[in-house]
């Protein structure tokens, strides 16, 4: 067995397990896993894959870590028989595309509002991120549309409850290289931006000079969704492993799971939360 390994974005490898030739299947086959790369970035999916095999007994191998797009184009190819990324039309296409069936969600991650130390609209502290985009638009202080799909689904949803749009010279096109630089762009002009919590606190995306301003505001997080092979597109996908570890994932177990790798984070604060969480 030979392993290519390729990087991806955000400094996350992808690893693709290729056979040497052909062989039998073993009696209960691994279940391959194609993984959101924050989730192997944070090593939650590590603990919960783990905890996984010693309950039911299953192996799981990690054939694709990574952005959305190489996920789901290796998903497509029928690379892995189970999939966890981002709720995005991406992920319902490949549904109604019938390259996956049985999509539901199991945990939820975190967006921040991120700013300049002095903090001109006087929103440090705050837990309402719709309430603090009216107060960054009320003081017109410079605000960063980063170009991010989730990002922009989050700023969305806090916009319309402001009942305000966003519009005038304080509002930035984000002119970034790349995602991983978004902050740096807003430090630049002295700016908010929404960006993800966990490439800002796992040093993914730069925050130098920069501090976090909101957190903890449930209308700021999007779900993972979990969906396994659709075998009437891939025959010989281990659907019963991959439904198996979907039900393991949204179970009871699965839950707690998420709430005691919550509580183990240093600064107390989660990476991932359960569904239904407040």
């Amino acid at each position: 067995m030979r392993n290519r390994i390729f990087s991806v974005g955000l400094g996350v490898a992808v690893i693709i397990a290729n056979g040497c030739g052909p062989s039998a299947s073993p009696p209960n086959p691994p279940v391959r896993v194609a993984v959101i790369g924050g989730m192997v970035m944070t090593g939650v999916w590590q603990g919960i894959a783990k905890q996984f095999e010693a309950d039911t007994g299953y192996k799981v191998k990690v054939v694709m870590a990574g952005n959305k797009q190489v996920l789901v184009e290796s998903f497509r190819k029928g690379d892995a028989d189970f999939l966890t990324m981002h709720a995005t039309d991406d992920a319902m296409d490949l549904v109604a595309d019938g390259y996956a069936v049985g999509m539901k969600p199991w945990a939820r991650n975190e967006l921040i509002i991120v700013g300049p130390p002095d903090d001109p609209a006087h929103i440090k502290g705050m837990t309402d991120g719709a309430a603090a985009l009216r107060k960054i638009a009320e003081a017109h202080a410079p605000y960063v549309d980063f170009f991010d799909a989730g990002a922009r689904q989050v700023a969305d949803k806090l916009w319309k409850k402001t009942g305000l749009v966003p519009q005038g010279d304080w509002v930035l096109k984000d002119e970034s290289d790349n995602g991983q630089g978004v902050v740096m762009f807003a430090q630049k002009h002295h700016a908010y931006v929404i960006v993800g919590r966990i490439p800002v606190v796992k040093g993914k995306i730069n925050s130098d000079g920069m501090e976090i301003m909101v957190r903890g505001d449930p209308d700021m997080r999007r779900p993972f969704v979990v969906m396994v092979a659709n075998v009437k597109r891939f025959p010989h996908a281990n659907v019963a492993g991959a439904q198996a570890l979907a039900d393991y994932l949204t179970s009871d177990k699965g839950q707690q799971f998420l709430k005691d790798f919550a509580a183990k984070q240093p600064d107390g604060v989660p990476l991932f939360y359960p569904i239904g969480a407040e």
